[in-house]
């Protein structure tokens, strides 16, 4: 019995080590390797295209989004704060000459009428002066008016018009910012950033904050650094407009052997792919290979034509960038190279990272079977 059972041994750690030899390219992974990725491009029939980066490609696919206010918004003129418009809200003072007059009451000769409204065709309405034009005009012209119509029935009035914060001249404030809310276009509020800054600031990192105005059916957007770096931008507002500040929302994704596999939104405006590499917490010093740094894009036609040196090409196309990180300018290429939104980061692993893990399973396994062995002599009495 015993010349069987050593034999049935050997044979099962045989037919174990002979398994796991053949299986290594089943070991535990981060995804495909560089033969793997390239073995998917279309010069070997399959449907992306593989390039490796240098500074023409760098250039070629530098497209940074570019945000502005159009023409409309940075040519408006900063409105005179004591032009009265439709829904504005003003405030009358009325004194006549006489102890019984047309407003007065007996024992005073002085009228307030608090909060007349601007209707929408710009007329208020005043007792004893009928409806007066008001829109259009400086609360100045508006007490001309008042006064003349009234002089007809009451002896030397005296009129004060106040123009009072209302509906048609503020503008609203939401997203990123201290106090959003409803504000009234005053004279120290009538731009943009003058606004934003009674409102109390925004609340996110100005690297990355965007501000969005709405007014009517036009929508302009540009970077909050920008309005404070370029004077055109600082924009006068209008009646009904609607500010939004908010937080870009561009992302990549990070995959392999990286410090961290997640989604990561941009820090920056503009984000290279070193840049990319050290927010995701940089290489695996034990894991990762620095020739294998690859990004997955969808790119335009137009721009996978000019990299590509083509002109046939329609429609977004699959792009697969590789950068080689040990090349003698390979550092310098993947600070020029620019990452954009929905970008998927991916590195691979080093070879002898799967090597290891091979060492590692083999190592296991010859112990298991030792101990199968161990068991088999055991049964047989050895």
């Amino acid at each position: 019995m015993t010349s069987k059972a050593n034999p049935w041994a050997r044979s099962v750690a045989l037919l174990a080590i002979a398994s796991m030899v053949g299986g290594c390219s089943l070991l535990p992974r981060v995804g495909p390797n560089k033969s793997e990725i390239f073995a998917g491009s279309v010069q070997r029939e399959g449907d992306a295209f593989i390039v490796s980066v240098n500074d023409r490609v760098t250039r070629a696919t530098a497209i940074i989004p570019a945000l502005g206010f159009s023409q409309d918004f940075i040519n408006a003129v900063v409105m005179g704060s004591d032009v009265i418009r439709p829904g504005d809200t003003l405030g009358l003072t009325i004194w006549e000459n006489v102890d019984d007059g047309l407003l007065a009451g007996e024992g005073t000769n002085a009228t307030v009428l608090q909060e007349v409204q601007v209707d929408g065709s710009g007329f208020v309405f005043v007792p004893y002066a009928g409806r007066v034009k008001a829109a259009g005009n400086t609360p100045e012209s508006v007490r001309r008016v008042i006064t003349n119509k009234l002089k007809e029935q009451t002896p030397d009035p005296q009129v004060e018009v106040r123009r009072l914060a209302g509906d048609g001249s503020t503008v609203s404030l939401v997203g990123s910012i201290g106090g959003q809310g409803v504000y009234a276009i005053e004279r120290p509020t009538r731009t943009l950033s003058a606004m934003i800054a009674r409102a109390g600031g925004i609340t996110v990192s100005p690297e990355i904050a965007k501000i969005t105005v709405l007014r009517g059916s036009h929508k302009s957007t540009i970077w909050f650094q920008d309005l404070y770096e370029n004077p055109r931008y600082d924009i006068a507002l209008r009646g009904g407009d609607r500010i939004l500040i908010e937080e870009d929302t561009r992302a990549f994704t990070a995959l392999g052997a990286t410090g961290s596999q997640r989604r990561m939104v941009f820090e920056t405006q503009t984000l290279s792919a070193l840049e990319a590499i050290a927010q995701v917490g940089g290489l695996v010093s034990t894991a990762s290979d620095p020739t294998g740094v690859f990004v997955f894009r969808n790119e335009a036609a137009e721009i996978a034509n000019s990299v590509l040196g083509r002109t046939d090409l329609v429609g977004a196309q699959r792009m697969v960038y590789v950068l080689n990180l040990t090349e003698p300018n390979g550092m310098f290429v993947a600070r020029d190279f620019v990452i954009r939104d929905g970008d998927t980061l991916y590195v691979t692993e080093a070879p002898f990272t799967q090597w290891n893990k091979t060492i590692s399973a083999l190592t296991g396994t010859l112990v298991s079977v030792g101990s199968v062995t161990d068991a088999a002599n055991t049964l047989s009495g050895n």
